[in-house]
C-alpha cells in the first residue's frame, strides 16, 4: 500500500473488526474501509447487486466480464482475485465464451475509445454488463494507483469470503458521514465523490475527472489513462497530505470509469 492511512488510518469500527478476522485484511478491503462514506458505501451499493443479484449474466460471467477489464488495465491484484472467482463461481469449470458474453465484452472495449454501437443484445443485459465494468473500470485504477498486493493465502480466503457473501459487508463498518441519497446508486456515487464536503474542493475532484491543475495535472492523467504506470515516485512527489492523495486519486478513477459508462448509456439511447 502506497499510503499509509489505507493501512493504519481507520476508524475503532473497521480496526476491530480487522483483530476480530484474526487474518491480514486484503488490500482492497483496507481501502474501502477507509472512510467509507467517501466512495465504498456508494459503490458497494453498485457492487452487490452488480455481481450477484439477479442477472442476464451468471456470477461466473460477472467475473469473467470483471478478469478481462482487470486485464484491459494490467491489474495484476484484481487479473488474479477474478481468476479465482471465475473458478469458485464456476464450481471450478471455465467459463463457456458464449456469443453474448463475447458480444458485450467487445462493446465494453470500445466504450474506452468513447465510441461504441447498441450490441445486439436485450438491453437489461447490456446494463448490467455495464454496472460491472463500472465498479471494476474503479477498482482497477486504484488498485494499480495504490499499490495492491496479494499476501499468504489471501488469493483464496479473500476471494472466497467475496464470493460467500456476495461483495457485502457489514452495514456498521459503512455507516456514518454524508447520507445524501439520490435515489439511484450511480447518482449517490457521483454526488460522494465529486460534490460532498471532503478535505479537498469540489473544484478539485472535478477537475480530476478529465484533467486537473498543477502538480496534480501528470498524476491523474496516469491514474485515469495508464494506472499500470504508476510508481511510488509518482505518489511521493506530490505536495499533498495522504488524504488529498487519496481523494484526487479516487476522483479521476470514478472520473474515468464513469466517462467510459456513459458513452455505454449513450449507445444504448442511440441505439
Amino acid at each position: 500500500m502506497r499510503l499509509s492511512i489505507l493501512d493504519h488510518g481507520h476508524r475503532l469500527r473497521a480496526r476491530l473488526f480487522f483483530a476480530a478476522t484474526g487474518r491480514d485484511a486484503p488490500d482492497i478491503v483496507r481501502t474501502l474501509l477507509y472512510r467509507p462514506d467517501f466512495f465504498a458505501r456508494p459503490l458497494l451499493a453498485i457492487t452487490a447487486p452488480a455481481m450477484r443479484g439477479p442477472s442476464f449474466w451468471t456470477p461466473a460471467e460477472r467475473e469473467y466480464l470483471a478478469m478481462t477489464t482487470a486485464r484491459l488495465h494490467r491489474c495484476p491484484f484484481c487479473l488474479d482475485s477474478h481468476a479465482e472467482l471465475v473458478r469458485i463461481a464456476g464450481d471450478g469449470e471455465p467459463v463457456d465464451p458464449r456469443p453474448e458474453l463475447a458480444r458485450v465484452r467487445a462493446f465494453l472495449d470500445r466504450t474506452q475509445t468513447g465510441e461504441a454501437a447498441r450490441p445486439a443484445l436485450p438491453e437489461q443485459a447490456v446494463r448490467e454488463a455495464l454496472h460491472v465494468d463500472l465498479v471494476w473500470n474503479i477498482v482497477n485504477r486504484l488498485a494499480n494507483a495504490f499499490g495492491f498486493v496479494l499476501r499468504g493465502d489471501q488469493l483464496h480466503t479473500g476471494t472466497r469470503a467475496l464470493h460467500r457473501f456476495g461483495y457485502r459487508f457489514p452495514a456498521f463498518l459503512l455507516a456514518g458521514g454524508d447520507r445524501t441519497d439520490l435515489g439511484e446508486p450511480v447518482a449517490n456515487l457521483r454526488h460522494a465523490v465529486f460534490e460532498a464536503p471532503a478535505v479537498t474542493p469540489p473544484s478539485l475532484r472535478l477537475a480530476a475527472e478529465v484533467g486537473a491543475p498543477e502538480p496534480w495535472r501528470p498524476y491523474t492523467a496516469l491514474v485515469r489513462e495508464a494506472s499500470h504506470r504508476i510508481t511510488d515516485a509518482d505518489i511521493a512527489k506530490l505536495p499533498a497530505t495522504e488524504d488529498e492523495i487519496f481523494e484526487v486519486t479516487v476522483a479521476a478513477a470514478v472520473g474515468a470509469a464513469l466517462s467510459t459508462f456513459d458513452t455505454g448509456l449513450r449507445a444504448l439511447a442511440d441505439g
